[in-house]
């Protein structure tokens, strides 16, 4: 049955990512990203929007593969920062990817405000053979803890408190997450248009 199934290649080589992406698809699709493909470049993002990085990834990427390609681009948006650090957030300590640096900095920049407003953005793009399909945008608003809290997810999620709730979504577990997440409202927005094309 997994031959017949379309493909959707993710344009990550984020594993917590494309699990994510892969249990809200469901089964329909045979998920996969960028560590299949070996011979894939590495895209840039230097794009200063969303948007803007999301496009470069999913065209790149899908000129390489067969199949439709969804990338992302996501981060934190914080009031207080002036809605940094946004399309910087897995940069934001100085070292692409490092959590623990990432996590540092908001927490020093963060120490001493007490207008704590946040929310995580998320932009989809979806291509096929170079041409893009739709675009989708997702967000949760919320607040940055004034300390870390909880073990799972990842990222800036032990800071993030989702609006309604007391707890981070480190503390809340992938299940509730997968509910409220920005990246959860702009794939439910996939799932649709998917299931449209269907």
């Amino acid at each position: 049955m997994t031959a017949d199934k379309p493909r959707l290649v993710v344009a990550t080589r984020n594993a917590h990512k494309t699990e994510e992406i892969r249990q809200m698809v469901g089964d329909r699709y045979t998920v996969l990203n960028a560590n299949d493909f070996p011979g894939l470049p590495e895209v840039e993002e230097t794009g200063t929007t969303f948007l803007e990085n999301a496009t470069l990834k999913a065209v790149a990427v899908s000129l390489g593969v067969e199949g439709m390609v969804l990338s992302d681009d996501s981060g934190l948006e914080v009031d207080a920062l002036g809605g940094r650090p946004g399309v910087w957030s897995s940069s934001f300590g100085g070292e692409e990817g490092n959590h623990a640096k990432n996590n540092a900095r908001l927490s020093d920049e963060m120490a001493s405000v007490e207008q704590r407003q946040a929310r995580f953005r998320c932009v989809m793009v979806l291509a096929e053979k170079g041409q893009v399909l739709a675009d989708f945008s997702g967000a949760v608003e919320g607040r940055i803890l004034k300390q870390m809290s909880g073990e799972g997810g990842f990222g800036y999620d032990p800071f993030f408190a989702p609006e309604g709730y007391d707890r981070s979504f480190a503390e809340l577990g992938p299940e509730v997450k997968n509910q409220l997440s920005h990246r959860a409202r702009a794939l439910q927005q996939v799932v649709a248009f998917l299931a449209d094309r269907e």
